[in-house]
């Protein structure tokens, strides 16, 4: 069986989870800071933001503004907004970046991987053919080809653009 090692991401969940006490998801959606903190829709019970260690360009993540960690805590409307949210974002993606696939999921609990388990999300990948090379194997380095603050402009244009949710 093969398996996929990814020990650099330990790291920074760490540090963050040590220097931050309180929720890091429920901090910047207090500060109203969007485009500093990379949060690029916000609904009546839910918010998109980027992920500051994305996997790959375009990682985000969808999530209740309520604080809560597992999706049967959700009341009926947070749940369709979450879910319409998630598609929302994975149109903008496919505007923007134009990718081949997604990786979409979720890990509920410590014990399922989530690095911040008591704040529910949803993981949005975008995936293109060869986008995993001899970088990460070589180097331990993952090439992400756009800035952060280019992508948070061009999501929130074109979400100002549909404004379908």
């Amino acid at each position: 069986m093969d398996k996929l090692w990814a020990p650099w991401r330990e790291t920074y969940l760490t540090q963050i989870i040590k220097k931050t006490k309180k929720c890091v998801f429920c901090k910047i959606l207090k500060e109203k800071k969007d485009k500093e903190n990379f949060i690029f829709v916000r609904t009546q019970h839910c918010f998109a933001v980027l992920n500051l260690y994305p996997y790959n360009n375009g990682h985000s993540l969808v999530l209740p503004i309520r604080h809560v960690d597992d999706l049967s805590k959700l009341k009926a409307e947070e749940q369709a907004d979450f879910f319409n949210l998630l598609n929302h974002v994975k149109s903008l993606l496919s505007e923007v970046l134009h990718p081949e696939g997604y990786n979409i999921g979720m890990n509920i609990g410590k014990a399922a991987g989530a690095g911040f388990p008591g704040h529910l999300h949803i993981h949005i990948v975008p995936r293109w053919k060869g986008d995993v090379n001899f970088m990460p194997v070589v180097s331990n380095t993952k090439v992400i080809s756009q800035s952060l603050s280019a992508l948070h402009t061009q999501l929130s244009a074109a979400h100002k653009k549909k404004r379908k949710i």
